[in-house]
């Protein structure tokens, strides 16, 4: 595949088949990957590769709690876990919001399941002062995510990013053993697609970017 079908036709692939994702192609889809950008080239992200049945379940186990707040709020019509507005569900209802499948399903029927994690000691947060959410620390992270999910499709795999575990990231970093200076950036699972879409909905460039201003003309 040419690089410019594999960036149109990677979806985010939540059901897969139960054929395996072999050490061989997972080794060669991070052989690839690790070649992604990190601030200063500290490449301070690491992979760690699951497969154990017991692991994987307590991984979507912990998905639980960020996944009732999402459920609530986007039926309650917000945008879930949106920084910007508060929830307006409350704990209560939150609480008593069950989990659908779909949010854990990927993490148990996926042959493999990566958890990168990134080192905050070699990371540059220039936002870290800014009175908002920070965002610019994941410039050290995300690039690999994505070559991953990349280099995967190129293969015939695909996965996803989800980072609904991350908000019960003490316990993830107990349940893998993670050092205290990181931080979990995203649970990928990957695998075979039971579908393999390859006609995807985005913006066209010129709802995308603008000349010179955040209100200038389209591309």
């Amino acid at each position: 595949m040419d690089l410019s079908e594999v960036m149109r036709t990677t979806a985010a692939v939540r059901e897969f088949t139960d054929d395996p994702l072999p050490d061989d192609v997972l080794r060669r889809i991070l052989d690839d990957a690790r070649f992604a950008p990190s601030g200063g080239n500290r490449q301070g992200t690491r992979v760690v590769v699951v497969r154990d049945r017991v692991t994987r379940e307590r991984l979507a186990e912990l998905n639980g709690p960020a996944v009732r707040r999402y459920v609530a709020q986007q039926r309650a019509g917000e945008s879930p876990w949106n920084p910007v507005h508060p929830a307006g569900p409350t704990p209560e209802e939150i609480a008593a919001t069950p989990v659908p499948a779909a949010f854990t399903e990927p993490v148990l029927r996926a042959p493999v399941v990566l958890v990168f994690v990134v080192d905050l000691a070699v990371v540059a947060a220039m936002d870290q002062d800014l009175d908002r959410v920070g965002i610019v620390g994941g410039a050290s992270v995300y690039p690999l995510v994505w070559n991953v999910l990349l280099a995967a499709r190129a293969e015939g795999y695909g996965g996803t990013i989800t980072t609904m575990a991350v908000a019960e990231e003490p316990a993830v970093k107990e349940l893998l053993g993670v050092p205290e200076t990181y931080a979990v950036a995203a649970v990928v699972p990957l695998g075979r697609p039971v579908e393999q879409l390859t006609r995807l909905r985005r913006l066209p460039v010129d709802e995308l970017a603008v000349r010179e201003r955040f209100d200038g003309e389209p591309l």
